[in-house]
C-alpha cells in the first residue's frame, strides 16, 4: 500500500512523515494554506532518503513552470490537480520521472484516463483540498487497469474502510493527519499509515470475497493461492512490487503472463474462455 502525506511545509514534518512509514511526501505549490516555496521544498527534499517519492502538487500552471520547478527542487514526481489537457500531461511526463493526474470523484474525464500519460491517477473529493469525504462508490469509475490513489477527507479512523471498499493502489492525506494547517501530528500520521496497511492486509486476506472474477470462475481456492493471487494481481496491475509501489503501466502482454502464472498454481482453469475473460476483465476498454 502506497501512502502519500501531502501538504508538508517543514523539514521536521517531512522527516516525521518518513519515520512514520509514509512512501511519499507532497509539497503544494498551488494556492493553499499549505503552499510552500519551491526553494524551501528543494531544501527539504534534499534531506530525505532517496527511496522517498517527493511530489510537487500543481494546479493549472504553465507546463514549462511545472517542469522547471520539479527539476529545480529535485522532485521525483509531479501531481497535476487542475484542468490540464492530455497534451500537456504528455509533454510534462516526457520531462519528469513520474506523473500523477488528479480528478474529482465522478469526473467524466476518468473515462478517458488512457489519454493522459500518467503513472497514477488520484481520485479526490469534488472539492479538492477541502478535507471532505466523498461517496466512495464514485471512485468505481476509475480505470481498473491503472494505479489509483484515493484522497479526500481520509483520516486514521476511516482510511482502513476506504481501502477495503475502493481497493486503491495508494492513499493520500493532508488535513486528516494535522494538528493545524500545514503542521502534521505524529500520532495521527502513525495511526494513518498503520490503518492503511491493515486495510491492504484485509484485502489480501479476503481476496476471494472481494474479487468478482475469482468468485465467478474459481471460488474454491486454497489460502496460499489466494494470497499469491492478491499480491500477483496487484504487482502486475501496478507494474512492480505492490507493497513498494512499483512503477509501470498494465499491458495485455503483462496480463497474459499473469494468467499463465495463475494457471500453474490452479487459480485459473485450463479453459481459453476463462483466460480470455480474466484478461479482458482488466484491460483498457477500446
Amino acid at each position: 500500500m502506497f501512502v502519500k502525506v501531502c501538504g508538508v511545509t517543514s523539514e521536521e514534518d517531512a522527516l516525521l512523515v518518513v519515520a512514520m512509514g509514509a512512501d511519499a511526501v507532497g509539497f503544494v505549490f498551488a494556492p493553499s494554506p499549505r503552499q510552500i516555496a519551491p526553494q524551501r521544498a528543494a531544501e527539504i527534499a534534499r534531506r530525505l532518503p532517496s527511496e522517498i517519492v517527493t511530489v510537487g502538487v500543481f494546479r493549472d500552471d504553465a507546463r514549462d513552470r511545472v517542469v522547471e520547478v520539479a527539476h529545480a527542487a529535485g522532485l521525483r514526481a509531479v501531481q497535476l490537480h487542475g484542468n490540464e489537457s492530455p497534451a500537456d500531461t504528455h509533454w510534462i511526463r516526457q520531462r519528469v520521472p513520474l506523473l500523477i493526474k488528479a480528478f474529482p470523484a465522478g469526473d467524466p474525464r476518468l473515462d478517458q484516463a488512457d489519454e493522459y500519460a500518467a503513472d497514477a491517477f488520484l481520485v479526490d473529493s469534488p472539492t479538492p483540498g477541502s478535507g471532505e469525504v466523498f461517496d466512495w462508490s464514485l471512485a468505481e469509475g476509475a480505470p481498473a487497469h491503472r494505479r489509483i490513489i484515493l484522497a479526500g477527507g481520509l483520516t486514521p479512523e476511516n482510511v482502513g474502510d476506504a481501502v477495503r471498499v475502493v481497493r486503491p493502489w495508494g492513499v493520500d492525506v493532508a488535513s486528516g493527519v494535522e494538528s493545524a494547517p500545514g503542521r502534521k501530528d505524529p500520532s495521527k500520521v502513525r495511526a494513518f499509515v498503520e490503518a492503511s496497511i491493515k486495510g491492504w492486509d484485509y484485502y489480501k486476506d479476503h481476496y476471494a470475497e472481494v474479487n468478482p472474477f475469482i468468485q465467478e470462475y474459481n471460488p474454491d481456492l486454497p489460502l496460499d493461492a489466494l494470497e499469491y493471487g492478491a499480491t500477483a494481481q496487484m504487482d502486475f496491475v501496478y507494474g512492480g512490487d505492490a507493497a513498494a509501489g512499483g512503477v509501470g503501466i498494465m499491458t495485455e502482454e503483462r496480463w497474459r503472463t499473469l494468467a499463465d502464472q495463475m494457471l500453474e498454481i490452479g487459480m485459473l482453469k485450463e479453459d481459453p474462455d476463462v483466460t480470455k475473460a480474466f484478461t479482458n476483465a482488466f484491460l483498457p476498454k477500446k
